[in-house]
């Protein structure tokens, strides 16, 4: 395992364990079993340390390339959003700290700002491949397909919570993604 790899574990680790804002680089440091001088040589600074533990660490919810097209749309969503609660459950106990300091939360906006990155990405990439699929007559022309996203993102942002907060971090209801989705179908697929 490279460094870099290793870094990123045990930043996972502390992270998860602390909070991003009580997370240090000298505890993430010790706990990769390197020098902070070490981890800086790999990232700039905390920020990029963290958006590489997002990125990398944790489940992705994007979309594949060839999903437009493929599959069905529901089925498509259903894959989408069970991603994304995935990946919800996996930041929460990461990411949640960053709201108790308000010169914390500011830098971080800052950051991601400037790397493309956000809150908004998912509702964005999600709206991106419903107007796709809009184009290829799979979804209503008249659909709100904003509104979708919001609901959609919103909803495995809402249950990623309730299971972070609960304690047992896991959204393992059968068929959750599938129950999400179905409301916001008839709004979405041509009849």
């Amino acid at each position: 395992m490279s460094t870099r790899e290793r870094i990123l574990d045990a930043a996972a680790l502390v992270m998860r364990e602390q909070g991003v804002a009580h997370a240090t680089t000298k505890e993430i440091a010790r706990a990769a079993g390197c020098s902070e001088a070490l981890l800086y040589r790999h990232f700039d600074d905390k920020q990029g340390l963290f958006m590489a533990v997002l990125q990398e660490r944790l489940p992705r919810f994007v979309l594949p390339d060839d999903a437009v097209g493929s599959a069905t749309v529901a089925a498509n969503l259903e894959r989408f959003v069970s991603g994304l609660l995935d990946f919800y459950v996996g930041s929460f106990p990461i990411s949640a700290s960053i709201f108790s300091s308000s010169t914390l939360l500011a830098r971080h906006r800052e950051s991601i700002a400037a790397k493309g990155a956000g809150p908004q990405k998912p509702q964005l990439l999600l709206e991106a491949y419903l107007e796709a699929e809009r184009d290829k007559g799979r979804v209503r022309e008249d659909a709100d397909v904003e509104a979708v996203a919001r609901l959609l993102v919103g909803a495995a942002l809402y249950q990623a919570f309730l299971a972070t907060f609960w304690g047992d971090g896991r959204v393992d209801e059968p068929g959750l993604g599938e129950r999400l989705v179905a409301p916001v179908l008839p709004a979405l697929l041509p009849t």
